[in-house]
Order: structure tokens, then C-alpha cells, then sequence
């Protein structure tokens, strides 16, 4: 049952809170604990969950108050090293931890174990305590706002309603995923971030220039004014939290993708994964790596046949794209890198992925594409039958495999 107070009572409790907020440590301290001792028996529990300081602090308060302890000589608040040391000092783990919570943005993603539950500070309290880690409300929320996070309105993120087997196909990629990584297989997260103009074009976002010297830019983002285009189409390596971006000059088809995710194994996954017999890619289910195209399919067979590997391949479902763990682990930070920068040239594009770093250690290669890529590739349903696939048996549109095939 809650117990009413007098409006007079809530008035002077605003007032000494805001009174408790302009002081400095000590004197915070001290001030609780003079409230402490004017309420008597409870006042340590109430004084404590008003304030937000720890019981302990109150109860110090309360202490030098009765001995007349002064802490302030020699302008000092605190005394020297004194003061608990805040979390992430005792345990640097517990940063590594948090962000592992709040991985994939937290929005709701299936593949996480913290869910919708991440909006609420308690919730991921909950969750570190789970796993060995006392910390509370107060803390989550300044590790939260160290990390970057805060607290945002919607986002039109929503790409369309729930397909019926969502939850089905995000388990069936989990359970691959683990599986290839047990297996010490690659895997791969592929996608095509959004065509850009190459020239003096506004780039959203701000970087630091001397004030009053903003870079100038084109009024208008016509394409005839543009020396090119770039389509960048990125392979993030999931176990090794390492990606290629291959920057084409001409259209993003199914044979440029199939030729980016060539390139990341020529240069960088062969090296990496010298014993590989298999190697998973998780794509989204549209664009150039649509799980509805033939061309894709038919391009991926040329690759199984030159590497010799058995390729499998996960589609995410539609409406679920902004769960590919390229969109968040590697396109993102090249967003964040490149912002209120001018794409002027392949060159600065280059540079500007190739120097994307993380403090998780993330580390990208970019290279240019030299080739023009045809546009309306057509694969006939002769050539398709030529294909050594298999699809899965409970959800074939998204889940199939394609083996290297035997030379005759």
C-alpha cells in the first residue's frame, strides 16, 4: 500500500535534493548523514535510496559528523587514494562483458540472450550479476554513457512484418554458426552498404576543423558532377572480428559480390584458415546476394570449384537485414570514421575504411575494383540443374549448400 505525504513534506524533499546536487563529495556526505540522524530509525535505508550514495557513505557521514572529523585541510575533499575505486578499475573485464550484452544493438535480436531487456538499466544489472558481476543501476548507467550509449526515441528501422518462420531461420543460423566455429571453419557476414558519389559532396555528420573553416562542398549532389561512383561491398570475418571492403566502380550484381567475397578469401582467409574445407556465408535474403536469384547461385558455383570448398550459405529473413553482423560490427564504425568527410576520390575512400579501428580490435582492408560488372546476367534453368546444391530440408528458400563439383 502507498503511504501519502504531505504536499509540504514532498516540497522540502525536492529542496534538499536540490541543495544534496550543488555540493561537492564531502559535504554531500555530511549532509546525508545530518538527514540520517534527524529521521532516526530507517533514515540510513531512506537517506541512501534518496540520494543514491551507498549505505556505507551514509553511515560515514553520520561518523564524522559525531567525532567533528575534518577532511577538508588542505583543500583536500577526500583523503589522497581514498574513495572506492569504480568497477571497470577493480575488473577491466566487466566493460568486455557489458558489451557483449549489449551486442547487436540490443534491439531485440534473437541471437542475444539479453533481448528488448536491454532498454532497462535493472535488466542489464541483472544480467552482469548473472554472470559474477555485482553492479548497480547507477553504475550501468555511467558505464553505459562511458561506452556511448544513450537513451533514443523510435527509429524507422522497421522493414515490414514478422515472417512466420523468423524465429526458426535466426535459430537455424545460430546453430550453424556455432557449429562452423566449433569446426574451426570460416564464417562470413556479407552485405552491400549504399552506393556513394565520388567528389566534393556533403558527407552527413561533423569533424573537428579550425572554427570558422568548415570544408566547402557542391550545393547540389547532381551526378553529373561526380568523378564516379563507389559501391562497397564488405566480408566481415565473425571469428576473427576482421573484414575486406572490395569498392566497385560499376554496378553492384551478383557476380561483384560473388568476386569481393573471392578476393577476401585470396588475400586474407586462405591465410587465416589454411585447413578450411567449408566456409558458411549469412547474407541477407535481397540485393546482390539475393536468396532469389540464380545469378548468385550460378557465380557461387565457380567459386565452390576454384577454392574447393563446400560453400553454405544462411539468408536472413525479411525485415531482419539490421541483424547481419556486418551492419553493426563493420559498417557502422566505417560510417562513424568517414563522417562530414568528402568522398573525393577512390584514394580517400580507401584510406578512410583501411583506417577504421576499434578499441575491440577491429581491423578492415579496402581495395579497389577494376572490373565493369554486366548488368542482366541471365542463368537458365539448364545451367541451374548443372549446379552441385542442396537445400535444407525444413527452410530450402533461405538454407543451401553448394559443393565444389568433380571433374569429369
Amino acid at each position: 500500500m502507498q503511504t501519502l505525504r504531505p504536499k509540504g513534506e514532498d516540497d522540502v524533499t525536492a529542496q534538499w535534493l536540490r541543495l544534496f546536487r550543488s555540493l561537492d563529495e564531502a559535504s554531500r556526505r555530511r549532509l546525508a548523514g545530518q538527514r540520517a540522524i534527524e529521521i532516526g530509525y530507517g533514515g540510513i535505508k531512506h537517506v541512501a535510496m534518496l540520494s543514491g550514495l551507498s549505505q556505507n557513505t551514509v553511515r560515514r557521514g553520520m561518523a564524522e559528523l559525531r567525532s567533528g572529523e575534518e577532511l577538508l585541510a588542505q583543500g583536500r575533499i577526500r583523503r589522497p587514494g581514498g574513495g572506492r575505486k569504480n568497477i571497470e578499475e577493480q575488473d577491466p573485464q566487466v566493460l568486455a562483458e557489458l558489451e557483449a550484452l549489449l551486442d547487436d544493438e540490443t534491439r531485440g535480436d534473437p541471437m542475444r540472450p539479453l533481448r528488448w531487456t536491454a532498454k532497462s538499466a535493472r535488466a542489464i544489472a541483472k544480467e552482469l550479476g548473472k554472470i559474477g558481476f555485482n553492479v548497480g543501476v547507477t553504475t550501468i548507467r555511467r558505464l553505459l554513457k562511458d561506452l556511448g550509449y544513450s537513451l533514443q526515441g523510435n527509429s524507422t528501422t522497421k522493414q515490414g512484418g514478422d515472417h512466420p518462420c523468423r524465429d526458426e531461420q535466426f535459430n537455424k543460423i545460430n546453430d550453424t554458426v556455432e557449429s562452423f566455429q566449433t569446426s574451426g571453419q570460416p564464417v562470413i557476414s556479407v552485405d552491400a552498404k549504399k552506393k556513394e558519389l565520388v567528389g566534393d559532396f556533403k558527407n552527413q555528420g561533423q569533424t573537428y576543423r579550425r572554427k570558422g573553416n568548415p570544408r566547402e562542398v557542391n550545393v547540389y549532389d547532381f551526378a553529373s558532377l561526380a568523378t564516379g561512383t563507389a559501391a562497397p561491398y564488405g566480408i566481415y570475418d565473425v571469428n576473427r572480428n576482421e573484414g575486406m571492403v572490395n569498392i566497385g566502380q560499376s554496378a553492384d550484381t551478383c557476380q561483384f559480390a560473388v568476386e569481393s567475397i573471392r578476393q577476401w578469401w585470396r588475400r586474407i582467409g586462405r591465410r587465416h584458415y589454411p585447413d578450411a574445407t567449408q566456409l558458411l556465408i549469412c547474407a541477407d535474403g535481397g540485393g546482390s546476394n539475393s536468396c532469389r536469384t540464380r545469378t548468385w547461385k550460378y557465380f557461387l558455383q565457380d567459386l565452390a570449384n576454384e577454392t574447393g570448398l563446400e560453400i553454405w550459405v544462411c539468408h536472413y529473413p525479411p525485415g531482419t537485414s539490421k541483424w547481419n553482423k556486418i551492419e553493426h560490427r563493420m559498417f557502422s564504425f566505417i560510417s562513424m570514421n568517414w563522417k562530414g568527410q568528402p568522398l573525393v576520390d577512390y584514394e580517400t575512400i580507401i584510406n578512410l575504411i583501411g583506417n577504421t579501428r576499434t578499441s575491440t580490435g577491429l581491423k578492415i582492408h579496402a581495395r579497389l575494383d577494376p572490373y565493369q560488372y554486366e548488368k542482366g546476367i541471365e542463368v537458365s534453368d539448364e545451367e541451374m540443374d548443372k549446379l552441385e546444391w542442396t537445400v535444407d530440408d525444413d527452410l530450402p528458400k533461405w538454407n543451401y549448400t553448394i559443393s565444389p563439383q568433380v571433374s569429369v
